[in-house]
């Protein structure tokens, strides 16, 4: 139960729920602004706790912060796939080898960092001019054998931003 709990410290994303426009918008800005809470949540640790994982068998918090930078890239990607073609498939990727890379070495988190601000950036601004009904719209994810639309992919992506940083905080306990 503990290791569910440090895998999953805010509890996992649950599919199909309804999610009403306030929703949506709650989910928009959290989505919008969590570089700028990551990177003020950084300032406030060394560095060296980066190095270690949030839980046993876990990435590191360098890692953990390349993995938001892939991550959200993705879900920008599938977000305009979604936007320009009826169900699109997208294509999934193995995370846990894309954290082996050399791009996701310690003293790189900055290059992600910077990355992670200007996905959020126009990931928000196309959120912010999605039209009522374009939000019905989606796309099929082969991993998960499930179809998202882009309001459900956007609640989750913003779960992932929680997710995520409370992983971090982990770190700092």
């Amino acid at each position: 139960m503990q290791d569910h709990h440090l895998r999953y410290p805010i509890g996992e994303f649950v599919l199909g729920k309804t999610y009403t426009q306030a929703d949506t918008n709650e989910h928009i800005s959290n989505i919008e602004s969590f570089p700028s809470k990551l990177l003020d949540f950084l300032g406030t640790f060394p560095t060296e706790q980066l190095a270690k994982p949030y839980r046993p068998g876990g990435w590191t918090g360098n890692q953990v912060i390349h993995h938001l930078a892939d991550s959200h890239m993705n879900a920008l990607l599938r977000l305009k796939l979604a936007l320009t073609e009826d169900n699109p498939t997208i294509k999934s990727y193995p995370e846990q080898k894309f954290a082996e890379l050399a791009d996701y070495d310690k003293d790189k988190v900055a290059f992600s960092m910077e990355l992670l601000y200007a996905i959020h950036t126009k990931w928000a601004i196309l959120l912010n001019s999605i039209s009522e009904s374009d939000w019905g719209r989606s796309f099929y994810h082969p991993g998960s054998d499930y179809t998202y639309t882009i309001q459900e992919s956007t609640a989750q992506y913003s779960w992932h931003c929680d997710h995520h940083f409370a992983h971090l905080k982990l770190l700092s306990v």
